[in-house]
C-alpha cells in the first residue's frame, strides 16, 4: 500500500493506493503556517483514518528548502513509524501528477514541462525534458509574491473597491458583492475584517471576482487580466530557463483557480501561447496527490531505515528534487557540504567535566566558585593561541583595508555572539552596518528562540553567503564549539570557494578536516569541558566573545578608529555619547567644556570634524583630519 498526501492552502488530500484504492480530504496545512506541534497533529489524524502504507510520499505547500523537508520526514516518523517517506513541495507532487504522454499525444516525444499552479497561493515550478534540471518562479509566500493566486486575485478586489469609492463616490457592484459574501454591511467594516483575514479567507473573495467578471464587471475584468498575464509571464520566465528559445513546451494548469474556473484558463493559455508559441497548454488531469502516490512507489526498494526518523540520505526520489532558494554556487556549495566534519575525539564541549560531577549537590556559593575556576582557565587557553588570533586580526584588517567586510557565521548562541560583536561596531566605531555583519542560523527568529534543525542545513549556509554577496576581499569567521556545525561548514565552504578569506573558531582540537575544506585560519582554544556538560553558552561562549572582541576592536585600530585608547568614530547618539565625546574632544585638544561641546554640534557630533574646527588643537596630539 502506498501513501501520498498532498497539502495546500485550502485542503489536504491523502490518497492510499494500493489493492483497492482510498480517498480523503483534511484541512489545510501549509508548512510555513504550522509550528513542529501542530505539523505532527496533522499527520497523526490522516494515520488514524488512512490504511498503513509500506512508503508514503508527502507534497507540501511552503516547503522550500532541505531543512524543511527534514521537518516533514521528522514529523512523519511520529505518525507512521520506520515508514520511508519522502518529502517535497506540492509543486513536485503535481509535476508528478501530470500525464505528459497523453497530453501531447506523441510517447516518444519528451519536451520540456512546466506546471502552472494557482489555487490559494501560486507558482510555476518545471522540469527540463531529460528530468536533469528543474526551474521555479514565484512561491514566495502571499506577502511577496503570489501573483495570479485566488489570495491576490481576492486582495485586489478588496483595494480596487475602495480605491474606487474614494475616486468616484460611488460602491461598485464588485463591492456590493464583496459585502454581501462577508455579511458585512458597509465599507467600513472592511477594515477590520482585512486586519484579521487568513490567507485563504482572502483567496475565497476570488470566486466573487470571476462571477462579476461574467457579468461583465469592468473591476473585475481589469483584475483578472492582470492576473493572466502575471502567470503567462512568469511560466515563460520558467520555460526560458529550461528549453531553447521557440521550442515546444509543455504547461500544465494546476490549481482550484485555473481548473475551476476554465474561462480564466482559456485566457492564460492565451496569453501564454503569444510568449510561447509552440506552448501545448494543458489542464492538470488527476490532482498533485496522486504525484505523491508515485513518489511513494519509488521507495519500494529502498531499505527501511533502522530507527523511528526518517533520514534524507535513505529515501531517493525517482526525479531530481527542486531547487533550493539559491542560486547555482550555493547549490554546489551545499552539495558538496553533505554534514559536519569529522572529530577524531569527543569534542571536548561534549566531555563530562570530573570537576562538576556534583554540581547538583554543591551550595550556590561553592558552585559560583566552581564556575569561576573554570572560567579562569579561559584566559592561559587563549594566550596560548595569540599567534593564530594574531593572523586572525590581520585577516580581518586586510580586507577592510581593501574594502571588504567582516562576517561572523554560527548558529545558536555562537550565531548570536557573532550577530552581538557586529552590531556594536556601527555605535562604537561608526561604521556602516555592512562593514561587520552577522549571519545566524534560522535568521531572525534564532535571535531570541530556538530554530529546530536549522544548523543542520549546509546549504542554507552556503545560500546565506552567496545572498551576501561574498567575495574576494571579504573575511568569513565561522564560529562553531564543536567545530561540526552543518550550517557554518557550508558557509565556509562557500565561502572559501568564492575566495574570501575564512576562518574557524572553535573548542575542539580534535578535528579532521580534509586539506580541501581547510579553512584559512583554524583557532581551536583548549578550554576544556563545560561545568554544565554540552552547555556551549558558558565557557564556549565567553571565549567566543572575548576573541571577537579583539577581533573587532584591534581592527578598529588598525582602521584609524582609535586615537590613544580613545574612541574618535563613536556615534554620540545619546546623552550620556554626548558627554564622553566632549569629553574626548577636550582630552585631544585641550578646549573647554564649551567649545568642545559647540565644535561638536557644528560638526553634527563628529569628534574628528570638531578637532579640525578647533583653532587650538594640539599638534602633539597627532590626530587625523
Amino acid at each position: 500500500m502506498f501513501l501520498g498526501i498532498e497539502a495546500g492552502g485550502t485542503r489536504t488530500v491523502a490518497l492510499a493506493d494500493g489493492i483497492s484504492s482510498m480517498r480523503r480530504e483534511f484541512g489545510p496545512a501549509n508548512l510555513r503556517l504550522l509550528n513542529d506541534r501542530q505539523l505532527e497533529r496533522h499527520f497523526r489524524a490522516i494515520a488514524k483514518i488512512m490504511p498503513a502504507p509500506d512508503a508514503l510520499a508527502i507534497g507540501m505547500a511552503g516547503a522550500r528548502s532541505e531543512t524543511d523537508r527534514e521537518r516533514m520526514r521528522r514529523a512523519a516518523a511520529k505518525a507512521w513509524p520506520e515508514v520511508p517517506c519522502h518529502a517535497a513541495d506540492d509543486l513536485e507532487t503535481a509535476l508528478m501528477a501530470a500525464d505528459t504522454k497523453s497530453a501531447i499525444g506523441n510517447p516518444k516525444s519528451a519536451i520540456p514541462r512546466i506546471l502552472i499552479l494557482s489555487g490559494t497561493g501560486s507558482c510555476c515550478f518545471g522540469r527540463s525534458a531529460d528530468g536533469k534540471q528543474t526551474a521555479k518562479v514565484g512561491g514566495w509566500g502571499h506577502i511577496l509574491g503570489d501573483k495570479g493566486s485566488g489570495f491576490e486575485i481576492g486582495l485586489r478586489a478588496l483595494k480596487a473597491v475602495v480605491y474606487y469609492l474614494d475616486r468616484d463616490g460611488e460602491w461598485s457592484e464588485l463591492g456590493q458583492r464583496l459585502l454581501r459574501a462577508l455579511q458585512l454591511n458597509e465599507p467600513n467594516d472592511l477594515i477590520g475584517w482585512a486586519q484579521a483575514a487568513r490567507k485563504d479567507e482572502v483567496a475565497a473573495l476570488a470566486v466573487e471576482v470571476f462571477a462579476a467578471w461574467a457579468k461583465g464587471d469592468r473591476i473585475a475584468t481589469d483584475i483578472l487580466e492582470g492576473a493572466a498575464q502575471s502567470l503567462a509571464s512568469d511560466a515563460a520566465c520558467c520555460a526560458a530557463r529550461l528549453a531553447r528559445k521557440g521550442g515546444p513546451v509543455q504547461f500544465v494548469l494546476a490549481g482550484s483557480v485555473l481548473l475551476k474556473q476554465p474561462r480564466f484558463a482559456a485566457k492564460v493559455a492565451r496569453a501564454l501561447k503569444k510568449l510561447w508559441p509552440r506552448a501545448v497548454v494543458t489542464p492538470l488531469q488527476r490532482e498533485g496527490a496522486w504525484g505523491a502516490v508515485e513518489l511513494a512507489k519509488g521507495l519500494v526498494n529502498v531499505q527501511r531505515p533502522t530507527s523511528n526518523v526518517q533520514r534524507p540520505k535513505t529515501t531517493s526520489p525517482p526525479h531530481p528534487s527542486p531547487p533550493s532558494d539559491g542560486g547555482e554556487g550555493a547549490r554546489r556549495a551545499g552539495e558538496e557540504a553533505r554534514g559536519s566534519i569529522d572529530s577524531l575525539a569527543l569534542s571536548p564541549t561534549e566531555q563530562r567535566n570530573p570537576a562538576s560531577l556534583k554540581l547538583d549537590q554543591l551550595s550556590i556559593a561553592q558552585a559560583i566558585a566552581l564556575m569561576l575556576r573554570e572560567d579562569a582557565k579561559i584566559l592561559p587557553a587563549l594566550l596560548a593561541e595569540r599567534p593564530k588570533i594574531e593572523q586572525g586580526v590581520k585577516l580581518v584588517v586586510n580586507s577592510l583595508r581593501r574594502g571588504g567586510r567582516l562576517f561572523y557565521v554560527g548558529a545558536g548562541t555562537s550565531g548570536r555572539l557573532g550577530v552581538l560583536d557586529a552590531s556594536e561596531c556601527p555605535p562604537t566605531f561608526r561604521t556602516d552596518p555592512e562593514l561587520v555583519q552577522g549571519i545566524i542560523a534560522g535568521g531572525q527568529t534564532a535571535l531570541w528562540s530556538a530554530v529546530e534543525s536549522a544548523e543542520d542545513d549546509p546549504a542554507a549556509g552556503a545560500r546565506a553567503i552567496e545572498f551576501r554577496g561574498v567575495g574576494r576581499r571579504d573575511t568569513v569567521v565561522g564560529i562553531a564549539a564543536s567545530g561540526r556545525t552543518p550550517f557554518v561548514w557550508g558557509a565556509l565552504r562557500e565561502s572559501k570557494r568564492r575566495g574570501a578569506s575564512t576562518v574557524l573558531l572553535c573548542f575542539n582540537h580534535h578535528l579532521d578536516i580534509p586539506r580541501a575544506d581547510r579553512p584559512t585560519l583554524v583557532l581551536a582554544p583548549r578550554i576544556g569541558p563545560e561545568v554544565l556538560t554540552g552547555s556551549t553558552r558558558l565557557k564556549s561562549g565567553t571565549a567566543t566573545k572575548l576573541i571577537l572582541n579583539i577581533f573587532t576592536t584591534l581592527a578598529m585600530v588598525r582602521f584609524g578608529k582609535v586615537l590613544s585608547n580613545l574612541m574618535i568614530d563613536v556615534k554620540a547618539s545619546n546623552v550620556k555619547l554626548r558627554d564622553r565625546a566632549v569629553r574626548i574632544v577636550r582630552e585631544l585638544t585641550g578646549a573647554p567644556y564649551e567649545a568642545a561641546q559647540a565644535a561638536l554640534i557644528k560638526a553634527d557630533w563628529k569628534i574628528k570634524g570638531a578637532c579640525a574646527g578647533l583653532a587650538h588643537v594640539k599638534r602633539r596630539t597627532g590626530v587625523r583630519h
